[in-house]
C-alpha cells in the first residue's frame, strides 16, 4: 500500500471515530434535556408525551395534600391562568410552601396529572425562576386584558 493510501485510510478512520464520539455526546445531551413548560402550555397540549420536562409556577393556596405515608404529596401548580395537579413522592424542600414559586421535573401521566421526580423551591423571598416569573406575569396580563374586554360596554344598534 502506498503512503498516500495509508494517510487517506488514517484520515478516514479518524473522521469515523470523531463522528461516533459526536453522535454519542449528542445522544446523551438530548436524553438529559428537560424543557421548561408553563401550566398554560401543558393545558394547551404542548407538553412532550412520554418525555421528562419541567413545569413551574406558584403552589396554589390550599392545594397541598399529604398522604398517610408522610412522603407522598399532591399539590397544584398554577401560573394564575391554568392549574396542573402534581403528584410527588419524596421529601419536599424546606422552602416549599403554598403560594410560593416552585419548579418540578417529571412526566405527564395518562390522567393529566404531572408525576414529579424532583421538586425545587425558590431560595429566598425575591427569587423566582425567570421562566416561571415570565409565565406568571404573562398569565396575569392576559387575564387583566380579558377582564378589561369584558368590562367594556357593548354598542347597541
Amino acid at each position: 500500500m502506498k503512503s498516500r493510501h495509508k494517510k487517506l485510510a488514517l484520515i478516514g478512520g479518524a473522521l469515523a471515530v470523531l463522528g461516533i464520539i459526536a453522535s454519542l455526546v449528542l445522544n446523551a445531551l438530548n436524553s438529559n434535556i428537560a424543557l421548561y413548560i408553563t401550566p398554560t402550555e401543558v393545558a394547551g397540549g404542548k407538553a412532550p408525551q412520554g418525555k421528562a420536562f419541567r413545569i413551574g409556577g406558584l403552589v396554589k393556596e390550599g392545594s397541598l395534600q399529604r398522604q398517610a405515608d408522610g412522603v407522598t404529596m399532591a399539590f397544584v401548580i398554577t401560573d394564575t391562568a391554568k392549574d396542573i395537579k402534581v403528584n410527588y413522592k419524596g421529601i419536599l424542600p424546606d422552602l416549599f410552601k403554598e403560594g410560593k414559586g416552585v419548579v418540578a421535573q417529571g412526566k405527564m401521566t395518562a390522567n393529566d396529572t404531572f408525576a414529579a421526580q424532583e421538586v425545587l423551591a425558590k431560595h429566598d423571598e425575591n427569587y423566582m425562576p425567570p421562566e416561571a416569573a415570565k409565565a406568571v406575569s404573562d398569565a396575569q396580563a392576559a387575564s387583566q386584558k380579558s377582564a378589561a374586554a369584558a368590562d367594556k360596554p357593548k354598542a347597541s344598534y
